[in-house]
């Protein structure tokens, strides 16, 4: 409680702890989604293009977390409504999608004739400057996303376990899929503006990853998932208080080592 209470003490760290409790939560219940639909490389290309949205915002001037959102959503929508000739051609298609935005991301960082200081947060997250204005957009995002992740849940969950059954069943698969993505995007922007882009995954598979190694129950799987990402996410932050390391690296080395010993523990004998 001390180390909390002088946490706290810092209107930075209430900002910090806010919005990362918001990324948390969202990150896991979009990631468990995502987990169970084997979508985790296109939750990977979203992570990587949040990079080239914060650079393109940093050469135009504006706020990152525009770029963030802007980039994010952009690609969720092209992977999802990008006609597909053939069955199994989405990683081809997402992989494409991912290298041009990353060759994007470079092209704005050579471009800018600043000095671009802030690549390392870009990339590694950082918690430091964030502001109540982010704070409150991050929870409209969050409120929004999940408010319709609720609407669409049960035959979201249907056509997850079964496409085709719930095809069968008059569920509009490929609609949802496409809604899920943009949400995915979403969710991926918010938590990048904490983690970086390149760490932004952890928070997306890994407590998911871990909570459904512990139970198959949807409901219960998707709590368990939720509450490891905000320790997770609590815990980064107090250890990146008080070292000089990255904040990305915290995140995902804490939620790497829940999922090593929940696999290890859950292993047949």
């Amino acid at each position: 409680m001390t180390v909390i209470r002088e946490l706290w003490s810092y209107p930075f760290m209430v900002n910090a702890f806010r919005a990362g409790t918001i990324v948390a939560v969202l990150a896991a219940v979009m990631g468990w989604f995502m987990v169970l639909r084997r979508q985790g490389f296109a939750g990977h290309t979203l992570a990587m293009v949040s990079f080239p949205g914060a650079a393109c915002a940093t050469l135009l001037g504006v706020a990152v977390g525009y770029g963030y959102f802007a980039f994010c959503v952009a690609a969720a929508l092209v992977i999802a409504v990008a006609p597909r000739r053939e069955a199994g051609q989405d990683a081809a298609l997402t992989g494409t999608v991912q290298a041009f935005l990353l060759a994007c991301g470079y092209l704005f960082v050579a471009l800018y004739k600043g000095f671009l200081g802030g690549v390392n947060s870009l990339l590694f997250g950082s918690f430091l400057g964030i502001t109540e204005t982010q704070v409150v957009v991050l929870a409209l995002v969050a409120v929004v996303a999940l408010g319709v992740l609720a609407v669409i849940g049960r035959p979201l969950l249907f056509a997850s376990v079964d496409a085709d059954v719930a095809a069968a069943r008059g569920v509009p698969v490929r609609a949802l899929s496409a809604v899920f993505l943009v949400l995915l995007g979403a969710a991926t922007a918010g938590a990048s503006q904490i983690t970086g882009a390149l760490l932004v995954f952890a928070l997306l598979v890994m407590p998911a990853a871990t909570a459904q190694l512990l139970t198959a129950r949807p409901v219960l799987s998707l709590a368990v998932g939720v509450l490891i990402a905000v320790a997770v996410t609590w815990g980064a932050l107090t250890a990146a208080y008080y070292s000089p390391y990255p904040i990305g690296f915290y995140v995902t080395g804490f939620a790497f080592g829940t999922y090593v010993v929940v696999r290890a523990v859950r292993r047949p004998a």
